[in-house]
Formats: structure tokens, sequence, C-alpha cells
């Protein structure tokens, strides 16, 4: 799933999807980004990108993500950030979390149709 979410990220080649890969990789194996609830928060912080940077999706399959409740994860939000830009990659850490420890949220993203949806979804959630 992180190679996807990777791929779909805007103006990164093919080299720099493999340099962003490697650095998720290494982030990964300090802790699992998995946060439980079917939620994994995979990030990492890079020289390669300008700017923070965010790809979202659903895994039609749940993932063994070795995640902290044990559980598989299918709801995915890759987080990249340039080294420089740290207290902004940490707030939006923090905001993805704390969105997503609502169980309804949760739900209403795994059932979008379409990206319209989930991003309508996680729109209206940050309106309430």
């Amino acid at each position: 799933m992180r190679e996807l979410l990777a791929a779909a990220l805007p103006d990164l080649d093919a080299d720099t999807q493999d340099a962003v890969m490697a650095a998720l990789r290494a982030r990964e194996s300090v802790l699992s980004t998995g946060i439980g609830g079917g939620v994994a928060i995979p990030h990492a912080k890079t020289p390669l990108v300008g700017e923070l940077m965010m790809a979202a999706g659903v895994a039609a399959k749940p993932v063994d993500y070795d995640s902290l409740d044990g559980e598989p994860a299918d709801l995915f939000f890759l987080l990249l950030g340039p080294e420089t830009a740290a207290s902004a990659h940490v707030r939006a850490l923090g905001r993805i979390s704390r969105l997503l420890r609502r169980e309804p949220l949760r739900e209403a993203l795994r059932q979008a149709d379409d990206e319209e949806a989930f991003l309508r979804v996680v729109a209206e959630s940050e309106a309430g």
C-alpha cells in the first residue's frame, strides 16, 4: 500500500519514489506507524520533497501492518515532508491521528465510493 500511495504523490519521478520508499521503510523499522483501528500513517522526512505532501487511500483488503493493536490496516495516510518542515510534519501527524480516532469517520472513509467522496468525508470532518 505504501508503494501505491507514494506513486500517487505528484511530481515524484520513479527514482525519487524509490528513495521515498527507502525513507518510509527506514522510519517503519524504528516503530510501526500502524496506530490501530485499521489505520496506518506511514511518514518520513526527506530532502527529496520541497513541501509537506500527503496521499491517502483505503486498501481493498486489510494489510498486516504490525499495528499497535495487532489488527490489520486498511486506511492509509502517507505523509512526507522536508527536514526543514519538522514542526508542520508533527502538527499534520497529530491532526490526522486525532481525526482518525473517531470510528464514525473511519467507517465513512471506508465506505467512500471514490476520491471525491473520500475528500468530502475529510472536509466535512474538518468543518464539524
